[in-house]
């Protein structure tokens, strides 16, 4: 009898020891990557049914536990309304958890809080706290954003020479917004001797990436024949891949210069 208990023990023990290396198993155990993990598969629906209620509850006990990204995704949802009801100053709180262990994209997205005033006061000096943090371990928005507030001098004086830097940290590792705003600059000759030349060079970077905005800067230059030989065709081309995505002055260029073939 004693032996078939034991065996019957050893059997148990077995089985729980299975169950616990699955990943539910040891979410439920308290393990904070396990946690994470499975909050990541109902957040994306990966092995499971996506589930955005779920995947809160589960990054909620990993942030609880400090681990940082799963702060930034809880924060992220509070930001969004996924999962749980929408609530900026909660999303504040779990960027700012993680952007205080270092978490790039906490920082980044905790800098725009800050320049939106939502869930705090707005605060552009803030903002370029943040920003810089994340700008100066190399993450991209975080530079493109560095050089929208010197562009702008919003938290900082307005230099454009510091837009054009950061602007082109970013844009020389693919950033489409910084490639465009880089293009600007050069168009206009803030911080950079003006230059279509080179402004149609960023343009065509971002553009040839779906960029809407630099699409449609494309469209003009061939229009008008600046930094480029001018072409009907090649700025139809590039003004009707802006239309195609929804770019209203695209749409009216495209009408209006159909209409005046047709007279």
């Amino acid at each position: 009898m004693k032996s078939a208990l034991s065996g019957l023990l050893l059997c148990f023990l077995l089985v729980s020891c299975k169950e616990d290396k699955t990943i539910q198993g040891r979410a439920k155990a308290g393990d904070v990557v396990a946690q994470y993990n499975l909050g990541v598969m109902y957040d994306t629906g990966d092995g499971v049914p996506k589930d955005y209620a779920e995947a809160a509850k589960w990054y909620r006990k990993a942030a609880e536990q400090g681990f940082a990204n799963a702060q930034y995704n809880l924060g992220a949802m509070y930001s969004n309304g996924e999962g749980v009801p929408k609530d900026n100053a909660e999303a504040v709180k779990w960027f700012r958890q993680a952007a205080e262990q270092g978490h790039l994209d906490a920082q980044c997205d905790l800098g725009w809080m800050y320049y939106g005033g939502d869930g705090v006061p707005q605060n552009y000096a803030e903002a370029v706290k943040w920003f810089r943090q994340a700008a100066e371990q190399g993450h991209l928005d975080a530079q493109c954003d560095m050089g929208l507030m010197y562009q702008f001098g919003e938290g900082v004086p307005k230099d454009y020479a510091e837009a054009v830097k950061w602007y082109r940290k970013a844009a020389e590792q693919g950033q489409l917004d910084a490639q465009c705003a880089l293009g600007d600059m050069y168009s206009l000759g803030h911080g950079v001797p003006e230059d279509d030349v080179e402004a149609v060079k960023w343009w065509l970077k971002a553009a040839e990436q779906g960029h809407v905005p630099s699409q449609s800067n494309l469209g003009e230059m061939y229009f008008h024949g600046e930094g480029v030989q001018k072409d009907m065709a090649q700025a139809t081309k590039w003004y009707r891949k802006a239309a195609e995505q929804g770019d209203a002055g695209a749409k009216e260029w495209l009408k209006k210069n159909a209409k005046d073939k047709s007279e």
